[in-house]
């Protein structure tokens, strides 16, 4: 039997490297790594472990469709901080976002009689959790896209796993979560807009965490338009910030600030990232619900995921630098 085509678009991205994980050294898969730039160290690098690297673009549909021509398994996701960098406008930014999520659906959905699983990685519908109080850009491009798969593209919903990677480790090299050294006080500071009870749910190590679900979801799960919940715990953001203090052998306090001053230090990032925090203060343990009537929220326990299948924060944090 010929091994199964699992593409893979990011291939080089941190996500990316997460799905190749899950099926890397495994003769039962063929894996396609997407890629703009095939010519890329990077790429080069995939090239060099025995993949199949292949240029495709998602803001080009026909790009799309000509490199999942064949696929089994189709692991997709789109970045949004991309356009939000390019244009400086979380508008801008949701609306590119929006129409490259729909090409990749568009060519998913162009695979259907090959298409085993459609792995769509996105994110909660904030706006609709907290009803209408909180919009979160870049989460609510993908509740957008997510909207259009089950309205639209009902075959492909049929085989589709919308998988919600949370809180990474490196999220504390953006300078707005980065603990900042105090020289007088001899300790790192964290500056946020939200309490340090705020739960922070997390994957940790998104580069390796990511590959026990997407390995789980493949093996046990049929699509059906469920939610996955990728994440290895939930602690509070005061002890996720001494869990990286611990494992460095630093000193570090957590400071809240108010959303105003959180702004002004950060124009443009305080706004998009500081509405999030404040929906996960707000929100607290309802921050990863599903909004939609009648979907199904799979945990990693119910995929028969046990914590030792996982890098934990703490370990995660040791070999991490800002």
């Amino acid at each position: 039997m010929s091994p199964k085509i699992v593409t893979i678009v990011g291939a080089t991205g941190a996500q990316g490297k997460g799905a190749i994980k899950a099926f890397i050294n495994n003769p039962a898969y063929h894996i396609r790594a997407l890629t703009r730039n095939p010519s890329s160290s990077s790429a080069q690098a995939l090239s060099a472990q025995g993949l199949e690297v292949v240029a495709a673009d998602v803001n080009d549909l026909s790009s799309l469709k000509k490199a999942f021509s064949g696929s089994n398994i189709i692991f997709g996701l789109t970045n949004f901080f991309e356009p939000f960098m390019a244009h400086n406008s979380p508008t801008k930014a949701m609306e590119v976002e929006y129409q490259q999520g729909v090409n990749l659906a568009l060519a998913a959905a162009s695979t259907l009689d090959t298409l085993e699983h459609y792995i769509w990685s996105t994110l909660p519908d904030a706006k609709a959790v907290s009803n209408g109080k909180f919009l979160v850009p870049h989460f609510d491009a993908k509740a957008r896209i997510d909207d259009y798969i089950r309205n639209e593209q009902p075959a492909l919903l049929a085989k589709t796993t919308f998988f919600w990677v949370t809180f990474y480790h490196s999220n504390l090299q953006f300078p707005i979560y980065t603990p900042y050294f105090i020289p007088t006080a001899g300790k790192y500071l964290q500056f946020a807009n939200y309490d340090p009870q705020t739960p922070i749910t997390t994957i940790g190590d998104v580069s390796k965490n990511t590959a026990p679900f997407i390995k789980a979801i493949v093996e046990k799960t049929k699509g059906e338009g469920q939610v996955v919940l990728a994440e290895i715990g939930t602690l509070p953001a005061g002890k996720f910030l001494d869990t990286w203090a611990k494992a460095k052998g630093f000193e570090a306090k957590f400071q809240r600030v108010s959303g105003k001053d959180y702004r002004e230090i950060w124009p443009l990032w305080g706004e998009e990232m500081g509405v999030m925090n404040e929906y996960w203060d707000w929100a607290k343990e309802k921050s990863w619900s599903v909004s939609v009537k009648g979907q199904k929220l799979v945990t990693r326990g119910e995929l028969g995921l046990g914590d030792g299948e996982f890098e934990s924060l703490s370990e995660g944090f040791k070999t991490f630098e800002l």
